[in-house]
């Protein structure tokens, strides 16, 4: 059976390819901060030594639309393309290729559809920076197959928070019954709060420090308990307008369990937003 290296969870901000490449007047005073953390976070990845990664992000409306907009869906490509014109154009992101797991994406659909959960596929999806942006600042070579899974956090109706919660238990023991011998890393990326185009996008910190803060020690401890308690669809709007983002932190919770602390947390808060960091090595990964 496979065996689950790492759980990973981590905002995944569109600039940091750019701020970290950036050189002389061009690099931004927060720079050199940013690079030293996301060194350091690239080490927990390394150091599972992952032969495949699942990973969890949204679409930004670049494949995805309101003309058909799955609540969940499975990559089930032999390969990817990223990434997306406007992305290469706004955030100065490369082309990125990528190999996918097949067989894993076959794994979670069967095994998910049998638990209960009506995934959506795609045999020809184009990912985006929720995806991207996580392999730039963990996995830079690219050299590893994936399988990206996608949630919507953007077209409302959403599914409630506890739904991703279960999404994340569900994955979870679909991977560890996958029949292969390879070690899979599962890494998902989400927001804190955010405000997108709105009144409070590019304040001296993130819209609502408070939220971040309970955030951060929700996801730190594995307090799934009391982030359902205090997290609904409606209360997310409080925050900033795009902290529905926050769901996938939560589906990550469940990934890596009820009660389980992080192995590693670190954060760093920018001029707009708290960028966030977590690591989980489950019991039983060597």
């Amino acid at each position: 059976m496979a065996t689950i290296a790492a759980v990973i969870a981590s905002t995944h901000h569109p600039f940091y390819y750019r701020a970290s490449t950036s050189v002389g007047a061009d690099r931004p005073p927060f720079a050199d901060e940013w690079v030293a953390k996301i060194t350091a976070f690239r080490e927990t990845l390394t150091r599972a030594n992952p032969d495949v990664l699942v990973l969890v992000g949204s679409d930004h409306f670049h494949q995805l639309w309101l003309d058909n907009m799955p609540q969940f869906l499975v990559g089930k490509a032999p390969f990817y393309d990223a990434n997306w014109y406007n992305e290469e154009r706004e955030f100065g992101l490369p082309k990125m290729f990528f190999k996918g797991d097949e067989n894993l994406s076959a794994h979670i659909l069967r095994s998910g559809l049998d638990a209960g959960f009506d995934l959506a596929f795609s045999n020809e999806l184009r990912i985006d920076h929720s995806v991207t942006c996580p392999m730039i600042t963990l996995r830079p070579e690219c050299d590893l197959p994936i399988v990206p899974i996608y949630t919507n956090i953007f077209a409302p109706p959403l599914p409630q928070p506890k739904r991703y919660v279960q999404l994340g238990q569900m994955i979870r023991e679909v991977v560890e019954s996958w029949p292969a011998s390879l070690r899979v890393a599962i890494i998902g990326t989400g927001h804190l709060s955010l405000e997108l185009g709105g009144p409070r996008q590019f304040g001296p910190h993130g819209p609502d420090p408070e939220f971040d803060r309970k955030a951060v020690d929700w996801i730190a401890s594995g307090d799934i308990e009391k982030a359902l308690g205090e997290v609904s669809l409606d209360s997310l709007w409080e925050p900033g307008n795009a902290t529905h983002g926050f769901l996938d932190f939560m589906l990550m919770m469940g990934v890596a369990g009820a009660g389980e602390k992080a192995d590693y947390v670190d954060s760093l808060d920018l001029f707009h937003t708290m960028e966030a960091y977590f690591t989980w090595y489950p019991k039983g990964a060597k």
